[in-house]
């Protein structure tokens, strides 16, 4: 494969919220369209227009995406995907991780690891899991 895996992350109705609150951390250009803005709007029953079809937020290589369920069941959020963050600077990673980690659970505290990385895992407060690194030398 030539180009990273895009994590793609399902909301139940808050993917309009989830997407802003992580372009406000990670910056970028955040595209949203909702179900009754798209093309596709009459496949849908009226009662979930409102929903997200499609969310993207790009930050040069930094991409990932987004949708509510739209009417496709039940959102079951586990524990088999998490989404692993390389950080640059001490203070990214900081801060970064207190903001992931307010109104969200604190999985495991940033700490320096035996492998010689900052690293800390958090639960944000929409279920996603984070991991997030620092390379220190």
């Amino acid at each position: 494969m030539k180009k990273p895996i895009q994590p793609y992350l399902h909301f139940d109705e808050k993917c309009q919220e989830a997407m802003q609150f992580y372009q406000q951390l990670f910056g970028g250009e955040l595209e949203i369209m909702s179900i009754g803005e798209s093309p596709a709007k009459d496949h849908f029953p009226p009662e979930i227009h409102h929903q997200i079809l499609h969310a993207s937020l790009n930050n040069g290589e930094f991409k990932f995406m987004a949708s509510d369920m739209c009417g496709m069941g039940e959102l079951r959020q586990g524990n088999a995907v998490q989404l692993s963050l390389e950080c640059v600077t001490r203070e990214e990673i900081e801060t970064l991780f207190k903001q992931l980690s307010e109104g969200g659970q604190v999985v495991q505290k940033l700490e320096k690891q035996f492998w010689g990385s900052l690293f800390g895992m958090v639960v944000d407060k929409y279920g996603v899991r984070w991991m997030l690194s620092l390379e220190e030398n």
